[in-house]
């Protein structure tokens, strides 16, 4: 099979599993994308199916307890579908999410266009084209029965695990004087039987969320990606995961910098979401 037709097959494949909230052991050998150039053409040929444009993306494993969970080298990006970002409070359905965590995150909104281009981007230049930081929350899932065991490749043509996006209002427009590494996040989980909480910081995002951003930039430079104004990124769980359970309801504090909260329910709906 002619590898390109190869790549929009295995497109096909994860899609239908995603819709459907069902799984498979691996992509069939004669589509299954052997590098990460690959693998990121498989996700660009899920973004074509998307009810509309690109919201933005995501960064998985950024940090080294994350990438021993799902089994990569490094980190990897993925897509935010619009049709799967939802306003803070909304209520998700966890019917048919494997995975059932929750991961509290800084992410940054774009104020303008940032094109490939050969040398890589500085973080003065990437924050001069940031418009605005956000608490948000991310739900990932995957496609595959044993995330950990297809490698890098497979889990990019799976989006890099995304699957439900929550984004809270935009900081106060002083966020860019903090340091970022140091500051404090909690994430809550309130329940029907139980209740915990766990803390972290900025600086399990590669050391900072906006290095993690910087990261993000050039990994798309590379790959001839311009990230576009008003397009959202969302770095990485700064806390450890936050298991949920039907019922719960997940407030992510972000101190000065705003709080998001999602509720989750066992319920199954459709996956049109609030986009902001």
């Amino acid at each position: 099979m002619d590898r390109q037709k190869a790549l929009l097959q295995a497109s096909k494949i994860l899609w239908s599993e995603w819709q459907q909230g069902t799984v498979i052991p691996a992509l069939p050998d004669d589509c299954r994308p052997r590098t990460r150039a690959e693998g990121y053409q498989v996700q660009a040929a899920i973004e074509t199916r998307s009810a509309g444009p690109l919201f933005g993306w995501k960064i998985a494993a950024t940090s080294p307890a994350g990438q021993r969970h799902i089994n990569v080298a490094g980190p990897i990006a993925g897509r935010l579908l619009r049709e799967r970002v939802h306003a803070s409070g909304s209520r998700l359905s966890l019917a048919r999410n494997r995975m059932a965590v929750a991961e509290p995150e800084f992410a940054f909104r774009m104020r303008r266009d940032i094109p490939p281009r050969r040398p890589p981007y500085s973080a003065a230049e990437v924050l001069a084209a940031t418009a605005s930081l956000h608490p948000a929350i991310e739900v990932p899932d995957s496609r595959f029965a044993d995330f950990t065991a297809v490698g890098d490749a497979q889990l990019l043509a799976d989006n890099a695990c995304a699957h439900d996006f929550i984004l809270g209002d935009a900081s106060p427009h002083d966020w860019w004087a903090i340091d970022l590494s140091q500051h404090r996040v909690r994430g809550q989980v309130s329940g029907e039987s139980r209740s915990y909480a766990r803390e972290g910081s900025g600086a399990a995002v590669l050391g900072n969320p906006i290095d993690a951003l910087v990261w993000l930039v050039n990994e798309l430079s590379s790959l001839g990606i311009t990230l576009h104004s008003g397009q959202v990124v969302t770095t990485g769980a700064c806390t450890v995961p936050l298991e949920v359970l039907p019922g719960d309801m997940v407030v992510a504090d972000f101190g000065q910098l705003g709080t998001v909260s999602v509720t989750f329910t066992d319920q199954i709906f459709g996956t049109q979401g609030e986009i902001r």
